[in-house]
């Protein structure tokens, strides 16, 4: 009995001790501008992919991104990165270069060239950290890292620097285009998925409302395949998440990805939610019904995956970049605050300040959204101190109408703020190089934006987006405690068994894990 006994307690051991199996391949899924209140408050109505999540998924209710600005490069540089902008290097989607002394993107890179299209390529150059793909690489270079947005930036920044390809959207011929910085010409799977026009198949397609009238407007109307404006508005449309699976089928089979016992890693991004969003705001009936649509959307992905690699074979990471403020025209009805300032506003009373104190000149050169970038040869040749110009120019904003908080280059790089969250998320969006002199926030449901709405405050309606893990190694249940979404990387890098990214700022959601 004793010997009996002694054996099982030995294979209790060794099962015990035996390593997690890992999963053959990793799909970060963000659905852009999508708001932690969309499962919420459409979730009696998912049907598919999103009630997947919800039901069996490890989903984190209270998740937020701890930086400013909240907008799209930034949010994806930091998915699968775990760094904030003031690490990263990500500090916008776009801002002026001091270097080259002009405005760049967070990808554009004037050393390439673009591959299935015509024009200038994209990279990662200019995020300075690794991300999970990156490190996974390190660890195997036989890994594979792919990337697949509408957005290039979406596309390019969650799979980092050594990624094997990130393909996005061209409007202008239809088909999915790359950069030189990956490789001379684009794989054989992708100039087929192109040649065969598979983005034409929605011509003459009407997106209309599930409760459409007769008589009533459709949302959108797509024209003629091989139309610009045909593929501007399929980008506009629930139908591009479609076309952006059946892309990513493509490559799955393409590249041979969760094909073997190595894990590789699929980042897919849906665009068409924020493009959707920007216009109508997050309480439109078009808002809706591409939430629902996406929910079927991402379900068609997932049943390919578990037809493909294996129901228990893949996980899946899901979250958004960043959420949405509603219209303030909304908002106002609601007898809320919210109201609209303007960019030319902001950056005319800088320089109408400046130039009244210190002389005429141009004083601005460059921004990041309302953010300024002051031209120092200006400065340094009326020998001024650029900590004064800094604050006279922060004077000037401050006096705007609904205006809450302004910070100069200098406060910020001595380190001399509060310690409320709305300081703590300035101060991680701070870099020192390519940080700009002033940053402009407003106050709560005020928009820097003449129609429409937008996002890139950090406020909770901005930061507040799903995490959710799915998959054997996570356990199913909604987590309540606040996270941020810097903990992701860290998370998938230990259940991976490779070295953290460089620059996450996060912990490994430990709770989670089997």
């Amino acid at each position: 009995m004793r010997t009996l006994i002694s054996l099982l307690l030995i294979c209790t051991a060794l099962l015990t001790a035996a390593p997690t199996r890992k999963p053959k391949l990793v799909v970060n899924l963000a659905v852009d501008q999508f708001r932690y209140d969309y499962l919420t408050r459409f979730g009696q109505e998912y049907k598919a992919g999103l009630r997947r999540l919800w039901e069996q998924g490890a989903v984190f209710t209270n998740a937020h991104y701890e930086h400013f600005p909240t907008v799209t490069a930034v949010g994806h540089s930091t998915m699968l990165s775990g760094a904030t902008p003031s690490v990263s290097g990500i500090v916008g989607n776009e801002w002026y270069d001091r270097k080259t002394k002009k405005q760049v993107s967070s990808v554009s890179d004037d050393g390439t060239k673009l591959l299935g299209a015509a024009g200038r390529g994209s990279s990662p150059t200019k995020l300075l950290v690794s991300t999970l793909g990156d490190e996974l690489k390190m660890a195997n270079p036989k890994a594979k890292v792919i990337g697949i947005s509408s957005k290039d930036r979406s596309a390019i920044l969650p799979v980092g620097r050594m990624a094997d390809g990130a393909y996005w959207f061209d409007t202008g011929t239809g088909n999915f285009v790359s950069s030189t910085y990956y490789f001379p010409a684009l794989p054989a799977w992708a100039e087929k998925f192109n040649a065969s026009r598979v983005a034409d198949q929605w011509a003459g397609k009407k997106w209309v409302s599930p409760n459409a009238k007769p008589g009533d407007k459709p949302f959108a109307e797509l024209g003629k395949a091989g139309d610009k404006a045909y593929y501007n508005t399929l980008d506009r449309t629930p139908y591009h998440n479609d076309l952006l699976v059946l892309f990513a089928q493509a490559a799955i089979e393409g590249e041979g990805l969760g094909q073997d016992e190595i894990t590789d890693v699929l980042a897919i991004s849906f665009s068409a939610n924020d493009r959707i969003g920007h216009s109508v705001g997050p309480d439109s009936e078009q808002v809706h019904d591409v939430s629902l649509q996406t929910d079927r959307s991402i379900g068609e992905l997932f049943a390919y995956l578990d037809r493909k690699i294996g129901a228990d074979e893949w996980i899946v990471m899901m979250t958004a970049d960043h959420g949405v403020a509603p219209l303030p025209e909304v908002m106002q009805q609601r007898k809320m605050p919210g109201g609209r300032i303007t960019e030319g506003a902001v950056l005319g009373a800088i320089d109408s300040a400046l130039s009244a104190k210190y002389g005429e000149a141009k004083w601005v050169i460059g921004r990041s959204g309302p953010a300024p970038y002051l031209d120092y040869e200006v400065i340094d040749g009326k020998k001024l101190s650029h900590e004064e110009v800094e604050n006279v120019a922060a004077a000037a904003v401050r006096a705007i109408p609904h205006i809450y908080r302004v910070y100069t280059r200098t406060q910020l790089r001595m380190g001399s703020v509060l310690d409320d969250f709305v300081d703590k998320r300035v101060r991680a969006g701070y870099h020192s190089e390519r940080g700009s002199d002033l940053f402009v926030v407003s106050e709560p449901y005020y928009l820097f934006e003449a129609s429409g709405t937008s996002h890139g405050t950090p406020y909770n309606y901005d930061s507040h987006v799903p995490v959710i893990f799915l998959g054997a190694p996570f356990k199913a249940g909604k987590y309540h405690s606040k996270i941020a979404v810097n903990d992701v990387a860290p998370t998938l890098a230990t259940l991976l068994e490779v070295e953290t990214p460089s620059g996450a700022a996060g912990r490994v959601l430990s709770e989670i894990l089997q």
